[in-house]
């Protein structure tokens, strides 16, 4: 290939520091690009940059000069996976960059649930403290997490890392089967005995057709009263329509969630539209410490220089 043409498609998403390729190329860079744009700016892309802009099988089928396409992320739901394979496309993604930042913020979500962080917040906002007869002011009922049994699903990078926080907390692990596992491997914890047992449960999971709302109305109900839920992996794992009577008339004592459904949520969502003390709503951005982005932006450059040596990585 001489002096492939790279199209970025979404490169307000990365950070703002120059590629590393050794190799000669042309380059093109669109800070963002929106559904109706991306057939237009495949035209005379031979290695396409998306983190996550949607590309299509028929963006494929009408753009056979595509060699690459380079994920500036873990997952790969934008991609059509299977259209690339019959195309001879390579894609590529980046992998175990941001086990430690999304662990942590997950592990903050908990920690600030747990200790009624935003309940308390509200409390000073509203002159509680300020009022109350005596020096402490006393509101929502908090936890320690120590002794508390924190139930993962998803036993990859991010779900190990924030096992290792909690353990040093001194909380037990439980590691959660699948939903419709018919049997459960060994180390692991069958899904209803997780839900009825975990005073924590934080999901680490893709989302594929066996996890789409793995945790709807029935799983809440049948979550441990009290518990904690977490959510940093993807939107669709959680039916977030039921979250929102739980939180407020059923047993779930706080949810945390980085990922929504629809993002960015230009259509609205209930859960933002619930301003709820127990409920803590960050955008999608667990995975971008300073430190956690400069290593996908390396290895994302790596993964283009492998391929253009003929030795391609990370391939899905």
């Amino acid at each position: 290939m001489q002096k492939p043409h790279i199209v970025v498609l979404d490169r307000d998403t990365l950070p703002q520091h120059p590629f590393a390729f050794d190799f000669a190329h042309t380059l093109t860079e669109y800070a963002h690009t929106a559904p109706a744009e991306t057939q237009a700016r495949l035209a005379g892309a031979d290695i396409v940059i998306t983190n996550k802009v949607h590309i299509s099988a028929d963006m494929m089928a009408a753009h056979p000069q595509l060699k690459m396409i380079a994920i500036a992320a873990t997952g790969f739901e934008h991609v059509a996976l299977d259209a690339a394979h019959k195309a001879g496309i390579v894609v590529s993604n980046i992998r175990a960059y941001g086990n430690d930042t999304v662990a942590e913020h997950a592990f903050m979500l908990m920690m600030a649930l747990m200790r009624q962080l935003p309940a308390y917040r509200r409390d000073v906002a509203a002159g509680l403290w300020q009022n109350s007869p005596f020096f402490c002011h006393f509101g929502a009922p908090i936890h320690d997490v120590n002794g508390k049994t924190l139930g993962i699903f998803g036993r990859g990078g991010i779900g190990q890392a924030l096992a290792q926080r909690a353990e040093a907390f001194g909380m037990h692990i439980l590691w959660g089967e699948h939903k419709h596992a018919k049997n459960c491997r060994s180390g692991y914890t069958p899904f209803t005995d997780v839900l009825a047992r975990a005073d924590v449960i934080s999901l680490h999971c893709p989302l594929n057709t066996n996890t789409r709302h793995m945790i709807g109305e029935a799983e809440l109900q049948q979550m441990k009263p009290g518990a904690v839920l977490i959510n940093v992996s993807r939107g669709g794992l959680v039916d977030e329509n039921a979250v929102i009577p739980a939180l407020k008339y059923g047993s779930l004592a706080g949810a945390g969630f980085d990922v929504l459904t629809e993002e960015p949520p230009v259509n609205g969502n209930p859960l933002l539209a619930s301003q709820l003390p127990n409920l803590i709503i960050t955008p999608h951005m667990a995975w971008g410490s300073q430190e956690a982005m400069s290593r996908l932006f390396d290895m994302l450059a790596d993964n283009i220089n492998a391929f253009v040596r003929g030795q391609p990585q990370n391939q899905l």
